[in-house]
């Protein structure tokens, strides 16, 4: 057998240490640097694209992104079907828990705050589930830029669904528990606000990127492609009739969210 000094195993392992390192270098810092873009929205670029509990936790990635003012955003998710939420109090807390303990509706239930660069979110949503507030669909948006590519307001959000109410796998505390199929959550809202005639508008910009197993800061599971879809809005409530514009996507990136299609696809259930 031949020992490590002979040269064919030499050879054999600067080979493969070669190959190990073009790997790293492809894996996580090429790949990842060629899927980043933001020409449409030049001004997300550098921006962190992950919020953070009270504690500090990691929490929600954001995937959402809506450019319009707050009335803009108001008046389109009303058109869409979803409702702002109510702060959290001790009122609210009693109306939430007597929503899931008595199996009732409460479209506008308080959602528990997340941070992005330390700030609370500015506005909340909710499109409620059946007759309880344990299951909704919800958004939490962030003002991140005054002024955007098109000389409006840009909001970065998390969209997310909870599924059920249980205890935070990390604080103890009892919470919502998200379903793991984030995507699904952002392309349902895009959705909706594109049915409603609210949107001109719709490009995607880089977010977290690709995930397969990541956390939140309750320690729910979450899969996601890594992109966040823009709506432009509506001015002053016009709705469209026409369909929305949809801006490119680099070939590199349509040809990675064609790829993480197929990996999920064929992934067992989270």
């Amino acid at each position: 057998m031949p020992s490590p000094r002979h040269p064919k195993v030499r050879s054999g392992l600067l080979l493969g240490l070669i190959l190990l390192g073009l790997y790293g270098v492809l894996a996580y810092v090429a790949l990842p640097s060629a899927w980043s873009h933001y020409e449409h929205q030049r001004g997300l670029e550098g921006q962190p694209m992950l919020t953070h509990t009270g504690q500090g936790i990691p929490g929600d990635p954001l995937n959402v992104g809506l450019v319009g003012s707050q009335e803009d955003i108001v008046r389109a998710m009303h058109a869409a079907g979803w409702h702002p939420a109510d702060p959290i109090t001790f009122r609210t807390s009693l109306k939430i828990i007597g929503s899931v303990v008595l199996d009732r509706p409460d479209p506008d239930a308080p959602v528990s705050p997340l941070f992005y660069e330390g700030r609370r979110e500015d506005l909340a949503f909710e499109k409620p589930v059946g007759s309880s507030a344990d299951r909704r669909h919800h958004v939490r948006l962030w003002n991140v830029l005054a002024r955007g590519q098109e000389g409006r307001p840009v909001w970065l959000g998390s969209a997310t669904f909870d599924r059920g109410v249980g205890l935070s796998r990390y604080t103890g505390q009892v919470t919502h528990h998200i379903a793991p199929d984030i995507d699904a959550e952002r392309d349902g809202l895009i959705s909706d606000l594109v049915q409603a005639g609210m949107v001109e508008v719709r490009y995607q910009v880089s977010g977290i990127g690709p995930t397969l197993s990541g956390r939140n800061g309750e320690g729910d599971p979450y899969s996601t492609d890594g992109e966040i879809w823009m709506a432009v809005l509506v001015t002053a409530g016009e709705k469209r009739t026409q369909p929305p514009t949809e801006l490119a996507t680099p070939a590199l990136v349509t040809a990675k969210d064609a790829i993480w299609k197929a990996v999920v696809g064929s992934s067992p259930q989270q």
